[in-house]
């Protein structure tokens, strides 16, 4: 059903397949913008001063929306760190920002995000019970706000290096983890995330406003929670390190291993006291972005269907899975007792993984995220099945390290690859979806879209 005050759009019949999908994505990044949701679980000003701190892709779009809804009469001011290139730029008549901006590497941490983060923890010396933080956290902020665990040993300060932290990192990202895996593990090698921004923050009142990239929208996981209360434990990110880093000759890590088996870095618990005066918001959910995207292909005549917001998996046997319910769809016979029927977009969101295959001898390194891997075992499952046209894309605008969102798939993709003389089956191998998409003009590209929840996806069957 068409919602009362959706605006009015075009028949689907009317627009080319590869537009209308177009037209569903933004639907879904535009009900996410900070502008759009933050005004609403604003704190009102406290008597004291108020402070923002924050990170996250959406962090520099959180913090402008933010700075222009606060009372030019009330003071403010912060600091949030955003990846490079997504700040949003600000218009000609816009007030002089009092929250500073600025920009570090993701999704492997750089020297940048450290500086950040101390910078930040720096701020909340000398905060007091009369002072407001206002926590502006979206996903990205793990890689972003780095601030490697230090400790004593025996009496002697030990710490990890950044170079260490980034060494972590890749192997997480490379070995198919999944978000609250990798997560578990950021938060007991930090010294500011996993509860210890609030930590820092106590005895002031701590407001965060949250965007999630995550399944289940846990806020514990968003960014590595900074800002609340972590209920793993030492031993979970032990054994997760362990199985992640058991083939990949990290000896330099051992101190970690044995640093976690004490219990040293343990995290702040949902009963520790630091938290009385914490609330938390969600302003933007995956969900909410896809019944946008739903609303909206209902008001062209579409039949929509949300699988879900938290579908995880290995991202090319998810493209698989989908593609066989959209050959259910497609072939549907009448009066045949289907879940799908046509014409329909089936969307779902969530956060696929990639495991980054070992590179045969001579073979370059593949390019590309997991949306253009889900693309791809789409199109192999699919096998040219007539009607059926699929985008999917980052919600932030990037897959994984590149320059595109995404990637889209239509009838004649199989088609136009071969003619083209691209192999999907040897990109696949190399987890090369920019090197087969690229050739065939179907790479995605928005930009930063100054949001992030995460994977959007539609299977249009006509």
């Amino acid at each position: 059903m068409t919602p009362a005050n959706a605006p009015s759009q075009p028949h689907f019949s009317e627009l080319a397949p590869r537009d209308l999908l177009v037209r569903l994505y933004w639907a879904a990044v535009q009900k996410a913008l900070p502008a759009h949701t933050l005004g609403a679980f604003l704190p009102p000003a406290p008597t004291g001063r108020t402070l923002v701190l924050g990170a996250g892709k959406a962090g520099g779009a959180m913090a402008h929306a933010l700075d222009a809804l606060w009372p030019q009469d009330k003071p403010l001011s912060g600091l949030v760190v955003t990846r490079y290139g997504h700040t949003p730029p600000l218009p000609a008549d816009a007030a002089p920002q009092r929250i500073e901006v600025v920009e570090a590497a993701h999704p492997v941490p750089d020297a940048a995000g450290l500086a950040a983060a101390q910078r930040i923890l720096a701020l909340t010396q000398g905060l007091t019970a009369d002072d407001l933080v206002i926590c502006l956290i979206s996903g990205g902020g793990s890689s972003l706000l780095t601030l490697p665990a230090q400790w004593e040993d025996a009496g002697a300060p030990v710490a990890i290096s950044l170079e260490l932290k980034q060494r972590i990192n890749q192997l997480m990202l490379e070995s198919g983890a999944n978000i609250q895996e990798m997560n578990c593990v950021r938060k007991h090698l930090s010294a500011i995330k996993g509860g210890r921004l609030a930590a820092a923050c106590h005895p002031a009142q701590v407001v965060t406003l949250l965007i999630s990239d995550v399944p289940g929208d846990d806020p514990s996981v968003i960014a590595s929670g900074p800002t609340v209360p972590d209920p793993t434990t030492c031993a979970d990110a032990l054994s997760i390190l362990k199985r992640l880093t058991q083939d990949s000759q990290a000896p330099e890590a051992d101190f970690v291993l044995k640093a976690l088996e004490s219990g040293v870095l343990e995290t702040p618990k949902p009963d520790d006291a630091i938290f009385a005066r914490n609330t938390v918001h969600l302003i933007a959910t995956p969900q909410q972005s896809l019944q946008a995207a739903a609303d909206m292909a209902a008001s062209m005549g579409l039949n929509a269907y949300i699988l879900s917001d938290e579908l995880e998996g290995e991202s090319r046997e998810v493209g698989k899975v989908h593609a066989a319910l959209a050959r259910t769809a497609s072939m549907r016979s009448a009066g045949a007792q289907q879940p799908f029927a046509k014409p329909c977009v089936i969307l779902s969101g969530g956060e696929t993984t990639v495991t980054v295959r070992p590179r045969r001898e001579g073979a370059t390194r593949g390019r590309g995220g997991r949306a253009g891997e889900f693309c791809m075992g789409l199109a192999q499952r699919l096998q040219g099945q007539a009607g059926v046209w699929a985008l999917a894309a980052d919600t932030d605008g990037i897959d994984g390290v590149e320059d595109n969102a995404g990637a889209m798939v239509g009838p004649d993709t199989l088609a136009r690859a071969a003619a083209a003389g691209v192999s999907l089956t040897d990109c696949l191998d190399r987890n090369d979806a920019a090197g087969f998409f690229q050739p065939l003009g179907d790479l995605f590209t928005t930009g930063p879209t100054h949001t992030n929840v995460n994977d959007f996806r539609a299977i249009l069957v006509l």
